[in-house]
């Protein structure tokens, strides 16, 4: 049976050591944060994860949602721990306390969702997908709609979804045929079908908001023609209680891969009542708030199935006694030594878990200057913050889940012929990674983004701001001895990044072919980047801590600083790698004609 385990200790070095939240106990929502508030939600949310969700991942994945008559059941065990969620106010946690939110910083929040994701990615989706649709109405709605809809989400009485897809169009939203007909009251009749909708339906809640993508007839066509609407699966009447069935109904169930335990649906609209949120026309501007929002929790999943895959594969190369050590046997008194002595098994665990504290840090890093765009009084502070979390959403996004799933297969590896058999549960991981990558935008479509779009935003303002971030951190340091080995990896994978950077701006110009072409490279390229800058700060960390620590916490920062030792000599040097594919561009990739493939 697989297991789980919080990492407390890494979220406490992230949130004390590397990050220190302290500095900001001034600010909104960080003064009703501190340390030792902090860690009892550490704790309590180990144990739900830990005690409650884990035990039935393996459960959701074989048993899946049922549809009979209309009506969707989750798996067994699911409604129980999700009324848990819910009385223990953790839809609430990053809130705004006007709508009953606790308010607290959402760099704690990505933290509790990764833990939750690891325990059970499937059951994740329901509140992750919630609070997406929390920060759309909160962001785009009405008075009237926020004081009618959103207390009811952040207490997780009622939950959310957001419908794009149709079944003839994914990403290319401007082909959608779904309708919206005004009524005449201020509300419109929306009809049409939605498909692979998560958490489209079920039995955890009783009302869902759904969050729908249609074009008002007479609208122009493409992009420019779509609004927004809020569709609740039951009317909401003026004093907040539950009135009328809408029309919308789940007619199928996906039949997927993984995620079992969520329920992938097909949703009708059938003159089902719904009313705009945002303005008309300008759907995909608030949609964005919720699509932005998702493709982090997204990244967040890629870095928690490569974390709860990371630790049952090393339990079992720490237990399965395979060969032995090539250097001599390690376990004398055994037949065999474990396979953990094996440096391929080593290379194996060092690169995920090597991902796994890295990524881990530039998320939570990530999602605390998304903080500070809201909360600090720092105009300059705010701009880092909005330009951080605009240029590396398709990164987290895209590289984590390529990283995750690749992460979730070698663990699989380790188990050798185990690893395919369903008890163990790592195929299940690997099968639950794998729509990481394709989902919330493809990985190819994150590549393009942060290619075409990213980059150029604001003249280049955010990828120069990081470079500067990056710069300032390697001149304050460069005469550190200590940190050596850090500083002069980080420069060379800057470098590179840099470089290719300017390939694009020279280059994808005369030619948009290049920018395609490079544009997935260019996305590790600066994912592995953007880690070897948070191994450098977390070494820097380490380093300080380490002259006075003792027992558990000295062997703590020691084994931080062999893992970034590993990061930076084995994982960083493929950015020359990723940066030659850039250069070599699209000629030779679009030089076969259709017909020769």
């Amino acid at each position: 049976m697989p297991s789980y385990k919080a990492p407390l200790r890494e979220y406490r070095f992230l949130l004390n050591d590397l990050l220190d939240l302290s500095q900001y106990a001034k600010l909104p929502g960080f003064a009703d944060a501190p340390a030792d508030l902090v860690d009892a939600i550490l704790e309590e949310a180990a144990k739900l994860t830990e005690e409650v969700l884990q035990p039935l991942n393996q459960i959701g994945d074989r048993e899946g949602c049922k549809l009979e008559n209309g009506v969707v059941t989750t798996p067994t065990g699911f409604k129980e721990a999700y009324k848990l969620l819910v009385e223990g106010g953790w839809p609430a946690l990053v809130a705004d306390t006007q709508y009953g939110g606790q308010g607290l910083p959402n760099a704690l929040g990505v933290i509790f969702n990764e833990m939750v994701s690891s325990a059970n990615m499937a059951f994740g989706m329901y509140p992750g997908l919630s609070h997406g649709a929390y920060s759309a109405l909160s962001q785009h709605g009405t008075d009237e709609q926020k004081k009618k809809y959103l207390p009811k989400l952040v207490t997780g009485e009622w939950t959310g979804t957001m419908n794009l897809t149709e079944p003839h169009c994914g990403t290319d939203l401007g082909l959608l045929r779904t309708k919206a007909v005004p009524v005449g009251d201020g509300s419109y009749k929306i009809s049409g079908q939605k498909i692979f909708i998560s958490a489209g339906e079920h039995d955890l809640a009783e009302n869902i908001l759904h969050l729908v993508l249609a074009r008002i007839e007479g609208a122009p066509q493409g992009v420019k023609g779509i609004s927004l609407f809020l569709v609740p699966k039951f009317l909401v009447n003026e004093d907040g209680s539950l009135g009328a069935r809408n029309g919308v109904t789940c007619g199928a169930l996906e039949e997927k891969m993984g995620i079992h335990g969520n329920a992938t649906c097909v949703l009708n609209y059938d003159d089902a009542i719904g009313w705009l949120v945002g303005e008309e026309h300008k759907g995909l501007r608030a949609m964005f708030t919720m699509m932005n929002e998702a493709r982090l929790g997204v990244g967040l999943q890629g870095l928690s199935q490569s974390e709860v895959a990371y630790q049952n594969a090393l339990a079992y190369a720490q237990e399965r006694l395979q060969g032995r050590s090539l250097t001599g046997p390690k376990a004398e008194d055994k037949p065999a030594d474990p396979l953990i002595v094996h440096p391929d098994v080593r290379r194996m665990l060092l690169n995920i878990k090597s991902f796994n504290e890295g990524a881990r840090a530039l998320l939570v890093w990530t999602a605390l200057h998304g903080d500070l765009s809201h909360r600090s009084d720092d105009e300059k502070t705010r701009e880092f913050g909005d330009d951080m979390m605009a240029l590396l959403t398709p990164v987290l996004k895209g590289y984590f889940t390529d990283r995750g799933f690749m992460n979730a297969v070698d663990a699989q590896q380790i188990f050798g012929g185990h690893g395919y058999i369903a008890e163990w549960g790592m195929e299940q991981f690997v099968r639950d990674a794998r729509i990481a990558m394709i989902y919330e935008g493809a990985n190819g479509v994150q590549a393009l983004d942060l290619v075409g779009r990213k980059l150029a935003q604001n003249g280049g303002r955010a990828v120069f701001a990081f470079f500067k971030a990056v710069d300032d951190f390697i001149a304050e340091n460069k005469n550190n001895e200590a940190l050596k080995s850090f500083i002069e990896p980080l420069g060379r994978a800057r470098a590179d990044l840099e470089t290719a950077t300017m390939w694009f701006m020279e280059n994808a110009l005369t030619n948009a072919d290049h920018a395609g072409a490079g544009s997935t490279p260019y996305m590790h390229l600066f994912g592995i980047t953007g880690l070897a800058f948070m191994w450098a700060k977390m070494a820097k960390a380490a380093t300080e801590k380490l002259a006075a620590a003792e027992g558990g916490d000295k062997v703590f920062y020691e084994t931080k600083i062999k893992t970034g030792r590993y990061y930076m000599e084995h994982v960083v040097p493929e950015t020359a790698t990723h940066l030659a594919r850039v250069r070599h561009g699209a000629d030779t990739m679009m030089s076969l004609a259709a017909g020769e493939f």
